[in-house]
């Protein structure tokens, strides 16, 4: 298993980006978002719209996609993070492996500054964030425009 890293100096494709996300609509069960939102933030991330960027960390074997994860910068601290983990997700044939737990082993060290996610209440995933140090620190509350 080997995990690339995209970011501004190693820059994803096209065929990346739908590649991607792709993998991320079909494999984040229930609290996916739209295909739309995953490119964006793959865009985001990959610089190709304004703003900060971010990191993109696929880990594959034998070129199938095996887990996403994906930082989008923020461009601030002490306040909000400087990052914000925007997607993680493993293939779901591989999930209880620990590749999550080495994807965002990955991702924390690679990234400098404070990280920060939104997760659902009900995800059992906030166990796995709990173990790497994630603490639970604000409720998102958000009016959405419609």
């Amino acid at each position: 298993m080997t995990i690339k890293t995209f970011d501004a100096f190693t820059r994803l494709s096209i065929i990346d980006i739908n590649r991607i996300t792709n993998f991320l609509y079909e494999h984040s069960g229930e609290y996916k978002d739209s295909k739309s939102a995953i490119k964006k933030a793959l865009l985001y991330a990959a610089k190709e719209i304004p703003g900060l960027g971010g990191c993109v960390f696929v880990m594959e074997q034998k070129n199938e996609i095996l887990g996403v994860s994906v930082i989008n910068k923020t461009g601030m601290n002490e306040y909000i993070s400087e990052n914000i983990l925007v997607y993680i997700a493993v293939k779901k044939d591989f999930r209880g492996h620990g590749i999550a737990k080495k994807l965002m082993n990955y991702t924390i060290e690679y990234c400098s500054g404070d990280i920060t996610l939104h997760i659902n209440k009900s995800n059992p995933a906030i166990a796995l964030f709990r173990k790497l140090g994630f603490k639970s620190k604000n409720i998102e509350m958000r009016l959405e425009r419609i």
